[in-house]
Formats: C-alpha cells, structure tokens, sequence
C-alpha cells in the first residue's frame, strides 16, 4: 500500500486522473462547488511519488476517448487501488477499472451517447437521499464499449437500456463506478451524487473557501517573494486584476503593475484600468502606451495564430523593459487559471497548446531571468470572482465578461486596421449598452462585436452605401467549457442593430451568431 507523506496543505484533497475527457474539467468544478479541493493530473503522470505526496481523500478517474481494448490504452496506476481511499470511477475510468481488477469490456454492442434513464437496482450510499430503489432518473451517456463482466466484489445497482453494469459498486472497497457522466449538466443530480462520493462515503467536511484561499495565497506570495520585487502584467481583465489586488495584499508597494496598452482594448477600457489601480488602489502602475508598436507589428497579418503569437511576444517585450526601469524586478505575475494549467499539460495531447497560444504557461523566455507568480493558477473562473469578491474588488470589475488577451484583434477577422478597430469599438460600445439597458448583463457568459471582413451595398435613406458587416456574439454557459447562444428576443436584436447603424459609420448591416461552441474556445477566430 502507498504511504502518503505528509502534506504541507491542510486542506482535505481528492485526485482527479484524467484519461483525456473532454469534460474532466467539470468533475473539478464540480467536487470544488461541494467545498472540496481538488486537482487533475494526467493518468501517464501519476505515479507512487505523486500518490504519496498528494495524498488524497479520494480519488476520481475521468472519463476518455480511448478504447481499452485498444493495446496500448490508458489504465490507471496499480497503485491507486492499494491506497485504500474511495475511488469514483466515470465512464472510461469504470471500464480500465473493471479490466485492471479481472472484468471485461467488450466493443460491438449497442452504442449509448446522450440522454438516458438509468433504473435504480439497489440502494447505494453513492446516491441515498437521492434516487430511490425502482426509479428511473435522467442521466447523460458517452460510451462505445462497454463492462460485461464485473470485477469479484462488484454488484450492479443501476441500469439502463444499453448498459447492464451503469452503476456497479464494490461497497467494502469502497469502489463506486457509473457508466454515465454525473459531471455534466444534462445530468441534473450529477453534482449531488458526486457531493455524496465525497461527503457521505469520503467524509469530507468541505473545508475549501475563497476566505482561506485568500490568506493561504498571501502566505505563499510573501514565502516566495521574499524581499524581490514583482512586476505584473495588467490587462484590465478580471483574473490579473484579481491577482494584482492580491500580490498588492501581499507585497504591498513592491508590486509594480504594467498595463500594456496595446491600441486593442475595449472603449473607454484603459481609463477605466487605469483610475481603479492608481485611484482607488493606489497601486504603483505603469501605462504603457504601445498602440503604434503592436498596431505596426500587426500590419498585413491576418492569421489569427500569428496575431495571437505576435502579441505574446511583444507583451513579453515591453514587460522585460519596463522591468528593468524599476531597478529590476525578479519576479513576473500573471492571472494564469487552472484551466491554462490543465490544457498546457494535456495528458492526451491535442489542441490544447495552441488554443492557449498567447499565454506563457510553459514558462518564460531564459533571457528575462525572471521567475513567474501565478496565486491564481489553481483556480477557474468563477472562483476567481468570488476571490476578488474577497478582495474587495468593486463588482464592476468582478462580474465583467471574459476579454482575450489578443483583445479586438481577433475580432477583427483578416488584417487590421486602426480604421476598423474604431468602428468596431463604437459598435461594440453601442451593442453592451443595450445588453446593460435592458438588464440582461449578469446573465451572459460573454457578449462581444466581430468586425467581419467584408461589405455589403446597403440604402440608407435615399443613398447607397458599401459598408462593412458586424457580427454580434452572445453565449450562455455554466462553466466556460460548453456554450449555448443567448436567445435573444427580436425586439432586443432589432433595437440594437438599428442604434448600431443609425450611430456606427462604417456599418450598414448586422448579423447575429446562433451557433453553439463544444467544448473549447468561444472566441470567434
């Protein structure tokens, strides 16, 4: 049996293996929302030294996309199941755990993706105050394969019409595995059977809180800090905003925030930026006006990859110089989040490294000789709300929509032109107004204007027009993996396109993106 060491978190903690879901981030968010501190690591990555120094409460295997009947596939460390902590087994994760343990898996029977029923066999602490014995409750399916053959010790106590084994347990181990996907939303009592894996069979308390985050991340800072100074990259969203507030807690004075005005903000974004930190703050901040660098860097290009790798290597840039202009910072900050972690370091690979292109995750360029303050790195989204929460930060700020790095420069599809990045300001101006008027705001994920890179002839009044056409985006989401179009009503849609090309010059058509994203980016390039 694995050992663990001691822990220098005092914090109860549950594993996380992934074995290349899709959705694996949604077992993190939700085992967190229960209060319960968690981390994903990938199955090649674990091994006795990380079970040993973890050492988890429980343990959670992911789903995945591989079949185990493939040679080589994925299979979970033998040493996991010696530990003699619950393991909750989703998906993939039941078949390599009923293979690993004696069953079988078996390919060629009827495949299940969606919604289906799962049938309640037995009573099981997994779902107790949950679902009764004889009911049937609405889950969601993923799988190709399937168990055929339960590992000794295991019992069947849920099924559904394609899944004879979709809950099999093994009580006294206390080995718990679904067929389904209890992560998900279409799995409406997913995230309480998933609080009953870690409350009633773990027995976890839920210990896990922004306010003990807070200090526990000030600690931290000043641990590694020391006496240095630290310089940190301001883009006036929320999660460097959120971490400039927190370093200043922690540090005080010897923070210093650059806010690199790259000419691709939002309207009326850098004055904004700059009262909050200077103003209300009174934090030492340095404007850094290089619209014309990037601007001029960016002439021409039009892949949406080169720009985006373009404005990282010039962030870096200016960060390194305005180092050296306070007397040589040591340490670099920046509102890296867990998911930026997580797709930096995928297990299974993918596309991950190039979605987070602009961030500088993996590290940053030897010649800067500077060592990277990410407090935020083990947070997502929502988290990092209710920390600023925490902090202080005026709600202004903390409910703002997620805003890209490269800001307008990929919603500007094609080349750049400071010409089109001003209409599309004044558009995207006019268009978050409305969404504000009419209440609507705090309701959206993220809402955004795309300049597209073409013109229509319009009449406007007894003249022709040849103008450019802006798309608007609109997406609702619960955690920022999936998203779904905001259904706006007409009379909104109307409204707003009218004051868009009644006010905007340069615009003579709208169009409105009704497309839903999976999982991955929501941006538009």
């Amino acid at each position: 049996m694995v050992q663990p060491v001691a822990s220098a978190q005092a914090h109860e903690r549950v594993l996380i293996i992934d074995f290349g879901s899709q959705v694996t981030q949604l077992i993190a968010r939700r085992v967190r929302e229960n209060g319960v501190y968690c981390e994903i690591h990938p199955y090649n990555k674990v091994d006795v030294a990380l079970l040993a120094s973890f050492a988890p409460k429980a343990i959670i295997f992911s789903g995945g996309p591989s079949s185990v009947l493939d040679d080589p596939s994925p299979r979970a460390p033998k040493e996991a199941f010696d530990m003699g902590v619950p393991i909750l087994a989703i998906c993939y994760g039941q078949q390599t755990m009923s293979v690993q343990l004696g069953g079988v898996v078996e390919g060629g029977h009827a495949r299940e993706f969606g919604r289906a029923d799962v049938e309640i066999k037995k009573a099981s602490p997994l779902f107790e105050g949950l679902w009764d014995v004889g009911g049937r409750y609405p889950v969601w399916m993923s799988h190709g394969d399937r168990v055929t053959k339960l590992p000794e010790g295991f019992e069947v106590v849920g099924v559904s019409e394609n899944a004879p084994f979709a809950i099999a347990v093994n009580e006294q181990r206390r080995f718990y595995t679904t067929m389904f996907h209890p992560e998900v939303v279409h799995t409406p009592d997913g995230g309480q059977l998933l609080r009953n894996f870690t409350h009633r069979i773990a027995g976890l308390k839920g210990d896990w809180t922004m306010a003990a985050f807070k200090d526990e991340a000030i600690a931290r800072i000043r641990a590694q800090v020391g006496d240095g100074k630290v310089i940190c990259g301001l883009s006036g969203g929320v999660d460097s905003s959120v971490a400039a507030v927190l370093i200043h807690e922690a540090i005080g004075d010897r923070l210093t925030c650059v806010y690199v005005d790259h000419g691709l903000m939002r309207k009326g974004e850098s004055e904004q930026v700059v009262s909050l930190f200077r103003d209300h703050y009174n934090i030492p901040l340095i404007h850094a006006d290089e619209s014309a660098r990037f601007l001029g860097a960016l002439e021409g290009v039009s892949d949406p990859e080169v720009k985006r790798k373009t404005i990282g290597k010039l962030f870096i840039d200016v960060f390194e110089e305005k180092a050296k202009s306070i007397g040589g910072a040591a340490f670099l900050a920046q509102g890296t989040l867990y998911p930026d972690v997580i797709e930096s370091v995928s297990a299974i690979g993918g596309p991950s490294v190039t979605i987070k292109s602009h961030h500088n995750v993996g590290g940053l360029p030897e010649r800067m000789n500077m060592k990277l303050v990410e407090p935020l790195r083990d947070l997502f989204k929502d988290e990092v709300r209710a920390l600023g929460r925490e902090l202080g930060l005026p709600e202004t700020f903390v409910g703002r929509h997620p805003f890209p790095g490269p800001g307008l420069a990929i919603r500007v599809p094609g080349e750049i032109t400071r010409e089109k990045l001003d209409i599309l300001r004044e558009a995207d101006a006019v268009y978050l107004d409305e969404i504000r008027k009419a209440g609507l705001y705090d309701k959206i994920w993220q809402a955004f204007a795309v300049l597209l890179p073409v013109k229509t002839v319009g009449v406007m009044g007894d003249g022709r027009t040849y103008e450019y056409v802006c798309g608007l985006r609109a997406v609702s989401s619960t955690d920022g993996m999936t998203a779904d179009f905001f259904p706006y009503s007409m009379d909104f849609l109307g409204r707003t396109a009218t004051r868009i090309i009644n006010e905007v010059r340069g615009v003579n058509r709208v169009v409105y993106d009704v497309t839903s994203k999976p999982p991955g980016t929501i941006e538009w390039e």
